[in-house]
């Protein structure tokens, strides 16, 4: 079966690049404005501020006020939405067809034109100081941002993205038109769209909107971090639970083997069929939630292990993890197990290309990432062609017992953990 996507790229004299995917069977068109900058590229002072700017996008350009943007947006019934993550940020919009000009002036005018009014930045301010206690009151979001702040120790790729309540506290007008200024220009920026739209028209509507932008150069590549194998034992009395993050280095995002970890990873804990899921939760019931992880980014990655179980069965978990590693190691996958995991991954990647919302953010990241597109089917050849040696050969790469990292997080009541414990 093939599916031949109908792509098309332009890259616009300002640099900004332009991707579309034609799907004439929907009504509808995604479009998104990605920038190639996140919380990695913020010096620690100014550390969330590109968080901070997402949010301020919204609160009002030179023309419309925050109100006139939801008013306009929910009048043609489309959905604007953004994020922040360690290397981009997206805003993003999901119109009707026939609505593309005004959802595209909106997002346009949103991207190019805010005025970081002071009495907004204080109020948004106060609604990120509220986000981040939300984190800090969540223990499986907390445990995992303690784990990563420890394992890039000192690197900013380790910094929260929302920031710290002091790094925001900081925050102010002229930072925030010099980080958009410095971020937001045509070498920075791809703007894709999937639906029912045609290439060349929407190209010269992009254009047009797009006229002033500056250009630029691309972002300087950045310092790949150093791993850091800490173990970070943080007591907190109010928890029933300890929550447990274990994870090792993983290859980067475009990385030759990245197939072969991404098989790994679902036999692991990508699922219920997972072993620690199988392990864990049905036979030993050890864990309500259980599951692993891949985190890859342009340079690095990290495979992690996450559970939350009570204080005296977190010992036994964290040595039930490290007898899968030992065992994926040891001995190979079964011919069953695998083409179950390579199924499932095969089904995900499919069923992720059935909204266009997805496949315009697939269209981004393959052109941030990737410089090229790859097919649905091309990218399953790849995971058809893992074999239960590769798997192997990857569990022996990533599970090193002096490069796993642990960080328990609970009511610990003196459970000890060194580095002595953790053999695979």
């Amino acid at each position: 079966m093939t599916t031949e996507r109908n792509l098309r790229r332009t890259v616009l004299p300002n640099g900004l690049t332009v991707l579309t995917e034609r799907m004439d069977h929907l009504r509808s068109v995604a479009m998104g404005v990605w920038i190639k900058s996140g919380s990695r590229c913020e010096a620690p002072e100014i550390n969330g501020i590109s968080h901070f700017v997402e949010h301020m996008l919204f609160k009002g350009t030179r023309s419309r006020s925050a109100q006139r943007i939801a008013r306009e947006m929910d009048s043609i019934g489309g959905n604007l939405d953004a994020f922040t993550s360690k290397e981009t940020i997206c805003f993003n919009v999901k119109s009707l067809s026939d609505h593309v000009p005004i959802a595209l002036d909106i997002l346009t005018d949103l991207v190019m034109n805010p005025t970081f009014a002071p009495p907004d930045i204080e109020r948004e301010r106060g609604v990120i100081l509220e986000e981040i206690k939300i984190d800090e009151d969540n223990p499986d979001v907390l445990v995992h941002e303690l784990f990563t702040q420890s394992f890039w120790k000192g690197h900013p790729l380790g910094k929260p993205i929302l920031g710290t309540t002091e790094t925001v506290a900081r925050l102010g007008q002229q930072q925030l038109f010099a980080y958009h200024g410095d971020c937001f220009h045509g070498g920075n920026m791809v703007f894709s769209a999937a639906g029912n739209l045609d290439h060349d028209r929407f190209t010269a509507a992009v254009a047009e909107k797009f006229a002033a932008l500056a250009g630029g150069d691309a972002p300087q590549e950045q310092s790949a971090p150093e791993p850091s194998a800490r173990i970070t034992l943080r007591n907190k009395k109010a928890l029933e639970q300890v929550q447990i993050c274990l994870g090792v280095p993983s290859p980067p995002i475009t990385d030759e083997s990245r197939y072969a970890a991404l098989i790994l990873n679902t036999i692991l804990g990508g699922g219920m069929s997972s072993r620690l899921f199988q392990t864990i939760r049905e036979e030993r019931g050890l864990a309500y939630s259980i599951y692993s992880d891949l985190s890859p980014y342009r340079d690095t990655g990290n495979l992690c292990v996450y559970a939350g179980t009570s204080t005296n069965k977190a010992l036994e978990v964290v040595d039930l993890v490290l007898a899968e590693f030992r065992s994926l190691k040891e001995a190979q996958v079964a011919e069953e197990e695998l083409t179950r995991a390579k199924d499932q991954v095969k089904g995900n990647i499919l069923l992720g290309l059935e909204s266009s919302n997805a496949r315009m953010a697939n269209l981004a990241r393959q052109e941030m990432y990737f410089h090229q597109f790859f097919s649905a089917e091309e990218v399953i050849a790849r995971i058809e062609e893992v074999t239960a040696d590769h798997v192997q050969a990857m569990a022996h790469r990533l599970f090193q017992p002096e490069s796993i990292a642990v960080t328990l997080l609970g009511r610990l009541d003196g459970v000890k953990l060194s580095r002595a414990h953790l053999v695979c």
